[in-house]
């Protein structure tokens, strides 16, 4: 059997205040791909790269306070714009924010860049969004010094977080990496995008006191979503996993129909445990 030429592959994220997991993301994508071929886009001049970007593309730039919506379009702009430099000598370009974490299932035992470099889409794929979140009642404050997934156990199924953040060449991403202009979504047997913004309360607590007390009120009061999911439904096994797979694949939202649908269906899972493999 012929062997699978590897690809160059490259990731690419744009941060602002976001040394924790930026960190990680340099460490996991390092890891996988080459910290070489991972590029960081500081949105500031006065930001610092993250201490074990020693061997990391920084580049820096002037930040300008914008709307968030503003803001989405100017950042998903610089992100693609790069992307479309980096395939002058790349096959494959990741782009997604610094807390998300595009995985292979460790089932297939192939690295990312092995599997990646398998497969034959055409412009782009997206792998199964998995919003983790921490059960408030029987999960504890994340130690940050220790992988996430030894310590976070619950996930929500998310159509937001199936992302078609892997590029086989160029095009322009939406805003947030939601979807590919142009083109239509590609949901991935094996491939999983999960994010940890709602990892932590405390840490949502600390981001929120910066934008006023107003926000601190509102999380303490009413909580996150995530976090309320998967504190207070019960949490299926990974059949689930196929089930939401299936249903994205099928169903597609009126007004966006180049994105996943999953008709409101709000099901929580357990992570499968073989995905602490990954060491995120």
């Amino acid at each position: 059997m012929q062997k699978t030429k590897i690809k160059k592959i490259a990731a690419v994220t744009m941060a602002r205040n976001d040394e924790f997991f930026l960190s990680r993301w340099v460490e996991y994508y390092g890891r996988e791909l080459g910290p070489e071929n991972l590029y960081i886009i500081l949105d500031g001049t006065d930001q610092r790269a993250p201490k074990n970007a020693k061997d990391v593309n920084i580049i820096k730039l002037e930040h300008t306070d914008m709307s968030r919506a503003a803001g989405d379009k100017y950042r998903i702009g610089k992100v693609s714009d790069m992307a479309t430099e980096l395939f002058k000598k790349y096959d494959i370009v990741i782009g997604c924010d610094s807390d998300e974490f595009l995985i292979v299932d460790p089932r297939t035992k192939k690295s990312l860049q092995e599997y990646l470099s398998e497969l034959r889409y055409k412009t782009t794929v997206s792998g199964l969004g998995l919003d983790v979140g921490q059960n408030m009642k029987t999960e504890k404050k994340l130690n940050t010094k220790q992988p996430i997934l030894n310590q976070r156990k619950y996930a929500l199924l998310s159509t937001r977080y199936t992302k078609p953040v892997v590029l086989f060449r160029p095009a322009r991403w939406g805003s947030g990496f939601h979807h590919v202009k142009g083109h239509n979504f590609h949901i991935d047997n094996n491939l999983y995008l999960l994010h940890f913004g709602a990892v932590d309360m405390e840490m949502l607590i600390s981001k929120a006191t910066r934008r006023g007390p107003d926000w601190v009120n509102h999380l303490r009061r009413r909580g996150n979503g995530t976090i309320n999911m998967v504190s207070n439904k019960p949490a299926h096994d990974e059949t689930y996993i196929k089930r939401a797979r299936l249903v994205q694949r099928i169903c597609r939202p009126i007004y966006a129909i180049g994105k996943p649908g999953m008709l409101k269906i709000k099901w929580v899972i357990k992570i499968p445990t073989r995905f602490k493999q990954t060491r995120i």
